[in-house]
């Protein structure tokens, strides 16, 4: 059995938290005594971990939410490295989350703290200076698109790839046949809305998601929601014309019965794929912060779904184009059904290329084997 690890874990967003609980479960698989606090919500939470600060109080998107907000960040910062310095953890282990990450492993690297990156930055797209640093703080990057491994190895980094642990998670998800009557909901095809995690990206895309769909007859409108935004849902759905539900925290379920789905650019748009759901990749942002990002992002495209396969697969409809009558067009276009069979075709390609042999394991482990290496190599 390994040594009681004192892990201090930074997941600073929705879908760090669940990468994080899970990697937790497996820490813990490996010897219940290893100890893991640090940033994180509810799911890190009930798999055992200690939250120091929660990560919706951290999420800001975009250039101009971070300008607002940079007394916050450096005021997390110095909470941060306060708890550390006191706990004296074993190692730093950063879920995505670069902007602050990064910082965090320059400090823990100069405290000869070693680093363990899960998912990272997509420096590929922008801002490929990082390397440098990823390569001079990190003692191990475990990344999750296929294509990645090799980019990094090409910059002489040490670099684990494990395949994408969203694969092994929907693999394993149990569908709840209950869901339709638990929901309110007919027997009627699913048009599914997943206007993103974060409140800004919920005020932007609901209102277009609603307006392309507001001639909709031959399909019921259910919102992907989480119950912390409860009142903003509400408050778009009183001003449309449609009528749409919102299912609260069970997306999942929601895409399992969907015939489409609407979705905002990010992790839900691969999850959207690996349920085999044709979709539509919207993206509408704040104008100054996506003018920046078109001068610096150097991608042919915004879903994940295009990227890592490197052509369309699906549509992706931006900024001025993502509007109500182009998202319809796309919509009308896409329930043709060859183009759907197509699309369907395509995306079950996709889910092999990211197939690997429990991914959370297999990182878990590896990072509890190195870190019983780093221990040896630097306490005889």
């Amino acid at each position: 059995m390994s040594r009681d690890f004192k892990i201090y874990i930074i997941a600073g967003e929705a879908s760090g938290d669940l990468h994080g609980a899970e990697l937790v479960k497996r820490f813990k698989e490996v010897n219940p005594g290893i100890s893991v606090r640090g940033w994180g919500g509810d799911r890190l939470v009930d798999a055992g971990a200690h939250i120091d600060i929660r990560y919706e109080k951290t999420n800001f998107m975009g250039f101009s939410e971070v300008f607002k907000n940079i007394f916050k960040i450096l005021g997390f910062f110095r909470t941060t490295k306060k708890i550390i310095h006191d706990w004296k953890p074993d190692c730093l282990l950063l879920i995505d989350y670069p902007g602050f990450n990064l910082r965090m492993a320059a400090w823990a690297f100069d405290h000869n703290i070693p680093v363990y990156y899960y998912i990272a930055p997509q420096v590929w797209a922008w801002k490929e200076s990082r390397v440098k640093k990823l390569k001079k703080y990190l003692r191990n990057l475990y990344v999750i698109l296929p294509f990645e491994k090799e980019y990094f190895k090409k910059h002489g980094m040490v670099v684990h790839y494990y395949g994408h642990p969203l694969v092994e998670r929907i693999r394993n998800f149990k569908f709840n046949p209950d869901f339709r009557r638990i929901n309110n909901l007919s027997n009627q095809s699913i048009i599914a809305l997943l206007p993103g995690s974060r409140k800004q990206e919920i005020n932007s895309m609901l209102p277009v998601f609603l307006e392309s769909l507001k001639d909709e007859s031959g399909f019921q409108i259910v919102v992907a929601g989480l119950k912390q935004h409860k009142l903003v849902y509400e408050s778009h759905l009183r001003k449309s014309e449609v009528k749409a539900t919102v299912v609260y925290d069970d997306a999942y379920n929601l895409l399992y019965q969907s015939h489409h789905a609407l979705v905002t650019s990010g992790t839900a748009t691969l999850e959207t794929a690996l349920f085999n759901v044709p979709e539509i990749v919207c993206y509408k942002g704040n104008q100054l912060s996506y003018c920046l990002a078109k001068k610096l992002i150097k991608v042919n495209y915004i879903s994940l779904v295009n990227l890592i396969v490197n052509r369309k697969i699906v549509p992706e409809m931006i900024q001025q184009n993502c509007n109500a009558q182009s998202i319809r067009k796309e919509l009308n276009y896409l329930k043709d059904p060859k183009v759907r069979l197509g699309m369907k075709t395509d995306l079950m390609q996709l889910a092999s290329l990211l197939d690997g042999k429990g991914c959370y394991n297999q990182v878990a482990e590896h990072i509890i084997d190195d870190l019983e290496q780093f221990k040896h190599e630097n306490y005889k």
